[in-house]
């Protein structure tokens, strides 16, 4: 093996775990568990209640997703 082939192995993997971190991050913002997230409790409506509780399980099902297809590389 020659060492340009090492270097672009590593950077590969380096690439990777960067980019499922990423990915990872935006799905919690969007599903209000970030810092910038979500409202509190007391402030929503049943309707908000109800929306939010459907984008945490549309999340959850977008991380096992992301697993899933990871696990198949």
């Amino acid at each position: 093996m020659n060492v340009e082939r090492l270097i672009s192995m590593i950077l590969r993997q380096v690439t990777r775990k960067l980019v499922n971190r990423g990915v990872d991050a935006g799905i919690d913002l969007a599903a209000g568990r970030g810092r910038a997230g979500g409202r509190p409790a007391d402030d929503m409506t049943p309707e908000d209640r109800q929306r939010a509780a459907q984008a945490k399980q549309a999340a959850k099902r977008a991380r096992q997703a992301a697993r899933l297809t990871r696990r198949m590389r």
